[in-house]
């Protein structure tokens, strides 16, 4: 079965004229590349249109991709990448988007029942995932895609760097100033909700 070839395997089939390796490729890869146009930009259309591009420059003639300089997922991050910085050219007032998480969309359970709804706890976990996404599309470019490929998308240092185009070292320490300025804005938003919060209960 094709599910269970590899990336390069798969791309072999492609590159033979084989439409369903090209289809099994893109079921399994396109999810990822639009997740990580949508956290990078904030914009579902420029997503979509990342996406798109992506596996077009892929049917294309796969761009200048080299098993040798890294895996084939960084590859397509990479052109994916590419794809979001020029939308940033052309517009660079991106406006930010609530992306519903998979844990919202599934009820959650204990020992095979549904929980009870906690509609109060929902809220403060939706607005703690938006206040990070915020704090993450506020950071500049090249410390958000690293943040997004290593802690979001889980990638590993080498693989990032790949994708990127840079250093290991540049990576990491790109992260580690990342983290440390989502870690900032962070602690912002929690005292200015602090003080929001005791100015309502003074007029309750």
């Amino acid at each position: 079965m094709l599910s269970t070839l590899s990336d390069d395997e798969l791309l072999r089939l492609m590159r033979a004229g084989d439409e369903e390796a090209f289809l099994a490729l893109y079921h399994r890869r396109q999810g990822g590349i639009y997740r990580f146009a949508l956290r990078m930009s904030g914009s579902e259309s420029v997503a979509e249109d990342v996406t798109q591009e992506v596996f077009l420059t892929l049917v294309g003639g796969d761009g200048n991709y080299d098993a040798a300089r890294g895996s084939f997922s960084s590859y397509l991050f990479g052109v994916a990448r590419n794809q979001v910085f020029k939308r940033f050219e052309k517009d660079r007032l991106l406006t930010p988007i609530v992306e519903k998480e998979d844990d919202e969309r599934d009820a959650p359970t204990r020992d095979g029942f549904i929980a009870l709804a906690d509609p109060l706890g929902d809220l403060a976990r939706r607005e703690t995932i938006e206040s990070v996404r915020q704090a993450v599309l506020a950071l500049p470019a090249h410390y958000r895609e690293v943040v997004v490929l290593c802690d979001l998308h889980e990638m590993s240092y080498a693989d990032a760097a790949a994708a990127l185009g840079c250093a290991i070292g540049t990576v990491r320490s790109r992260l580690h100033r990342a983290r440390a300025l989502l870690v900032e804005r962070l602690r912002g938003v929690e005292v200015v909700e602090t003080r929001q919060a005791g100015i309502s209960n003074y007029y309750v």
